[in-house]
């Protein structure tokens, strides 16, 4: 194993400690999708619209949101954190190099996310009866962690442009909105006119739109066109997460 392996793995195994010792970050993004569904799944766990369950549906809908929350949550604010605290700072002086570091936060952030999504699967089984084939409940699972990915680019971004005060109200501001407007909360066809028109548009709506084609449901349209959306998205937040890296390390070290 060459050394930069090596360094991965032990940056892996750090952030997986750091989590397991400081859990604020870990445990909104698992009781908060359980409790939405607990409130709004159970009740409509039993009916069918559509030849799709929806309790099945709000699930995959909850783990969208599981997946928007862990990635700006756990991971965005969390560099902003260390920020403060001087962490970058001290890893100047490691052999480590920024890539390694963002590479083991985010499969930190895909692990948590992992277990957010098998927590709630696990609920709606439990307690809703939700019924699925086993490589359904793997592809719905393997789609939502994949739509996960743009967000960590987004929560790279608002991790190194905010305080670490600023962080989290920020993040909340973005991922509860975005979750309204694309249907992950309400169905779409509930919601005004104007927010219908716009969904399309916003990255959570892929995001809700490929648990949901996996499930049968959704727009009907297959994962391509959702896919797709989310890398122009990525190379997009990537670009800003880049700037904003290179905005903070220009006011640290010049």
């Amino acid at each position: 194993m060459n050394a930069t392996l090596r360094m991965l793995r032990a940056a892996v195994v750090a952030e997986l400690t750091k989590t397991k010792r400081v859990p604020q970050f870990i445990v909104p993004t698992i009781v908060f999708p359980i409790l939405f569904f607990s409130m709004f799944g159970l009740p409509n766990a039993g009916r069918v619209v559509g030849g799709v369950n929806l309790g099945a549906y709000m699930l995959a809908s909850y783990g969208a949101y599981a997946m928007m929350s862990t990635a700006l949550i756990s991971f965005g604010v969390s560099i902003s954190q260390e920020r403060a605290l001087g962490w970058n700072r001290l890893l100047r002086v490691t052999p480590i190099s920024p890539v390694v570091y963002f590479a083991a936060k985010a499969i930190n952030a895909l692990t948590i996310g992992a277990v957010s999504l098998v927590t709630l699967f696990a609920f709606g089984i439990v307690t809703a009866h939700v019924s699925l084939p086993f490589l359904t409940w793997i592809a719905l699972g393997i789609v939502l962690l994949v739509g996960m990915l743009p967000f960590v680019l987004l929560g790279l971004a608002l991790g190194y442009f905010a305080s670490a005060t600023a962080a989290a109200p920020i993040a909340n501001l973005v991922f509860l909105p975005l979750s309204f407007a694309s249907g992950l909360f309400i169905p779409l066809q509930m919601l005004p006119t104007a927010v219908r028109t716009v969904a399309p548009f916003l990255p959570s709506y892929h995001v809700g739109q490929l648990g949901w084609n996996v499930l049968g449901s959704g727009d009907q349209l297959g994962l391509r066109p959702h896919l797709l959306w989310l890398a122009v998205y990525g190379a997009a937040f990537g670009m800003l997460a880049l700037v904003a890296y290179r905005r903070d390390e220009g006011r640290q070290f010049g």
